[in-house]
């Protein structure tokens, strides 16, 4: 009997419907990558709640307990962030945004290495999609503050009319390849990491199926899996870090001009 542990690798990323649904030819079927970003949604409220909900009943303790400790490192490590690479007084305006992409990419990260689940960020197009809306955002709030001096950005100052033939091209590429950039790395760790531990397992499996000394041999897999899911829950968490940092030092490029 084929077991799903003996096939490619990739198909743990295969979009599957899980309640197929059609509307006048358009499918609009609910897949497993589609129900992630719902539960992910609902996390978000939960989250939200239970935040509104302890500050409003006095629930946050000066001496903290854990889930309290863990939520306010991470609060002060994104703060710091904001105040780092995005210059300005009211750089703390744009701290809400990044404490969101953050816990979004988290959430999406981590939901994909629970067994059986999916890993929405290990698809381009979501990933494509999420640092372009962000890019095109960030520009709108550029050229809403600076107007035509936006321009600026493709232009370095004390370039001569000569070599800005050349620069501009160069810097507006470069400028355009920024959200590629992001959604690609994005992509790709999340992917490999996924990949390298499903061949382990299914190797592991392939093992099990024999008898002997054979079998025993499946427990080397099996013991290299396990430093290998803990780095692949840290490649998660870097990589939500990663991508906010990066948004930070894009916008505040954009607010800047620099």
């Amino acid at each position: 009997m084929k077991n799903i542990l003996f096939t490619s690798p990739l198909e743990q990323f295969e979009i599957l419907p899980l309640i197929p649904l059609t509307f006048n030819g358009f499918d609009i079927s609910l897949t497993n990558q589609t129900f992630i970003l719902i539960l992910i949604f609902f996390i978000f409220i939960f989250y939200y709640n239970i935040t509104i909900t302890s500050i409003e009943t006095n629930l946050l303790t000066i001496v903290p307990n854990r889930l309290q400790s863990i939520i306010e490192i991470i609060y002060v490590l994104l703060l710091s962030m904001v105040n780092d690479n995005i210059e300005g007084k009211k750089n703390y305006l744009y701290f809400p945004l990044i404490f969101t992409i953050f816990f979004f990419i988290v959430s999406m990260n981590l939901i994909g290495l629970i067994p059986y689940s999916f890993t929405v960020t290990s698809h381009m197009i979501v990933t494509l999609c999420l640092s372009l809306s962000i890019f095109i955002g960030m520009n709108i709030i550029s050229i809403q503050k600076h107007k035509l001096e936006f321009l600026s950005l493709f232009l370095p100052s004390g370039t001569s009319f000569a070599l800005a033939f050349l620069l501009v091209p160069v810097e507006l590429i470069s400028y355009i390849f920024k959200p590629l950039s992001l959604a690609i790395r994005l992509f790709c760790n999340m992917m490999a990491g996924h990949t390298l531990l499903k061949v382990f397992v299914g190797f592991a499996w392939s093992l099990m199926s024999f008898t002997g000394v054979i079998f025993l041999l499946h427990f080397i897999p099996l013991i290299i899996l396990i430093p290998l899911f803990f780095l692949e829950i840290a490649v998660a968490l870097i990589q939500a870090f990663v991508f906010s940092l990066l948004i930070c030092i894009y916008l505040n490029d954009a607010i800047n001009l620099h």
